[in-house]
């Protein structure tokens, strides 16, 4: 069976997942799914399975990769049935307060990276600057000292050889050092290899509703040792946030809240994104469902195929429960805590797409219904297959004592995540995960420096079906990047294609919380603002994430980083910063690739 990939996708493979010796490509996009297939489906025979069943969960594997329906995470593209093994893209390393403690997380995260994952710390253990340490009587340099040493090491390491070391630094509200936590990227040269976000409470929360101060606390004792002004605090949060995106916030208390083993431990931090909450020496899986491929035509309009998308649910939680049994771990802890929890993370892209196949505006109720209906079928749906998997194989050895116990028995403690999909959604040819389109047209600079024109195919085909197709209209279009203003293009056209810079932020946050509202981890969004867009508007955006229920939130103003970010249409301008997830990019022999969400290529020259 041929794979459909557009000439882009096909060009993303070759750079970057299929094998080579040198630049001598040793397979093809087909060769990598079935090698794919043939090790996830193997995990098949340790439960007792002939194999006939073996073959035929291998080709229904390969079938559900090869037709677009499903995408793992890269790592298990790059790695599977490779000497390297290491399948999962999130981790979480716990950092204690001891000079061992801190260097072994440095050593593991650099093992980590080296495997292709990105890592998540928090920070809020170590004790604050300017503190005794009592085994040497010398003074403590703080959390941000030490967040520059593992962004050095993450500068020396590359991922495998294909992905550069990512991280997500945290720091709780209530630490004593937050203040120069929330400045330490201020200077948009300094901790490249990390976001940042600050782990909000509720306690803080309340102090910022009331106008009150709240509590600074020693992280050993929890002591209280200080207090700020929550309003002043949070003021300075959206003044850096305005000046670069940094720092994002996690809502602490709301990710503990969807903790499935709250006995084990508590969820202290998540990965580079923000969409995965874990435990200390946790790690995940993700792959996402292909949303542009679920609609199916009903009568003389369009609507979602119900029955496909439960299909390519249940056998894509099948797929992603064995990859937790045939990766390969890079550490002895992860592996265990990995394998207690069995968590994955099922997610969705091509979302934007859907939306306007079903001609409907991203900045819409409509569009807000349409986002929990389809969560909520494919949470239900992951459900029923875990269940099914748990009858068969056994439940997660941490379900006694976690929120399913005595409920429903599942195989997975979590099943759902909404991840950024950077290049998984351009080998797929879709919008990446729950973001609106970022342009109608662009052009991609691919890494030997050739440029190449898109337009969004639904667009074009919707502009021959209704008579207002013109070459003229297209470069038009190719030219300013949207199609608003554009007097050939009907309103209700320029409705359905509206943009991210176009979008309210209030409907970007919406959105969000619609997707959180049926997501058993988190969702990874970036909240576009125009240039124009002022702190107070920012702030706005914050409020309402955590009024709504997000876990978390990351914004962007556009420009706001010293280099232009992303400019649509034929403009040229240096890409510093990732449209898809917000993290700074990587530059390196003219190519552009982001470290977080895999995001690849000169997307926008």
């Amino acid at each position: 069976m041929n794979v459909k990939l557009t000439p882009n996708s096909r060009l993303v493979l070759e750079k970057r997942y299929l094998k080579k010796d040198q630049d001598k490509l040793l397979e093809t996009p087909e060769d990598m799914f079935y090698r794919v297939a043939q090790v996830v489906a193997g995990v098949e025979e340790r439960y007792g399975k002939r194999n006939t069943e073996i073959q035929s969960l291998t080709k229904a594997f390969y079938n559900l990769m090869a037709n677009l329906e499903f995408m793992p995470n890269s790592p298990t593209l790059m790695n599977a049935g490779r000497d390297l093994g290491q399948l999962s893209a999130c981790f979480v390393l716990p950092v204690e307060d001891s000079m061992e403690g801190i260097f072994d997380a440095i050593k593991n995260a650099a093992i980590i990276h080296k495997s292709g994952g990105g890592t998540g710390f928090s920070f809020s253990r170590l004790r604050p600057k300017n503190s005794t340490v009592r085994s040497t009587g010398g003074v403590a340099s703080g959390p941000v000292s030490f967040m520059k040493v593992f962004n050095a090491a993450t500068e020396a390491v590359k991922q495998g050889g294909t992905r550069r070391g990512a991280n997500l630094g945290l720091l709780r509200v209530d630490h004593p050092d937050i203040l120069e936590f929330i400045a330490c990227k201020e200077n948009n040269h300094e901790m490249t290899n990390f976001n940042i976000s600050v782990g909000i409470t509720r306690e803080f929360m309340r102090a910022l509703q009331e106008d009150k101060p709240y509590h600074l606390r020693e992280p050993h004792t929890g002591s209280v040792v200080a207090q700020l002004s929550a309003s002043e605090v949070f003021d300075k949060m959206m003044e850096h946030a305005w000046l670069n995106g940094e720092p994002g916030v996690v809502f602490l208390d709301a990710m503990n809240d969807g903790n499935p083993t709250p006995n084990v431990g508590e969820i202290e931090t998540c990965n580079p994104c923000g969409e995965q909450p874990l435990l200390p020496n946790e790690a995940c899986n993700l792959g996402s469902i292909n949303l542009k491929l679920m609609v199916t035509k009903e009568g003389d309009g369009v609507g979602i195929d119900w029955e496909r998308l439960r299909r390519v649910t249940r056998l894509a939680v099948h797929f992603l429960d064995n990859v937790i049994d045939a990766n390969q771990y890079p550490l002895p802890d992860i592996e265990k805590t990995t394998k207690a929890n069995r968590k994955i993370g099922l997610g969705v892209m091509g979302f934007a797409d859907m939306l306007t196949i079903l001609k409907l505006s991203y900045a819409s109720e409509e569009a807000v219904q349409v986002a929990k209906k389809i969560m909520s079928f494919i949470q239900e749906e992951a459900r029923k297959e875990s269940e099914r998997l748990a009858a068969e194989r056994g439940v997660f050895p941490n379900y006694v004592g976690s929120i399913y116990e005595g409920v429903r028995k599942l195989r997975n403690a979590t099943l759902t995540t909404i991840a950024p999909t950077g290049t998984i959604s351009m080998i797929c040819g879709v919008s990446s995960g729950v973001e609106p389109l970022f342009a109608v047209a662009y052009t991609k600079t691919v890494m030997d420096g050739t440029s190449l024109i898109e337009v969004n195919p639904t667009f074009e085909n919707l502009a021959k079906d209704y008579g207002f197709y013109s070459e003229e209209l297209m470069q038009n279009v190719v030219k300013q990047g949207t199609v608003r203003g554009l007097n050939d293009v009907p309103n209700w056209v320029q409705k359905i294609f509206i943009t991210a810079q176009e979008i309210d932020p209030e409907w970007h946050v919406k959105i969000q919380a619609a997707f959180q509202t049926f997501t058993d981890n988190a969702v990874s969004k970036t909240i576009n603002f125009p240039h124009t867009a002022t702190k107070e508007e920012i702030a706005k955006a914050y409020l309402l994430a955590y009024e709504l229920g997000c876990k978390g939130l990351t914004v962007y103003r556009d420009g706001s980083r010293e280099e232009q970010v992303v400019t649509t249409g034929t403009t040229k301008a240096k890409l510093t910063h990732c449209p898809e997830c917000g993290a700074e990019l990587n530059h390196e022999s003219g190519c552009v690739n982001c470290p977080n969400c895999a995001y690849s290529l000169c997307h926008i020259s």
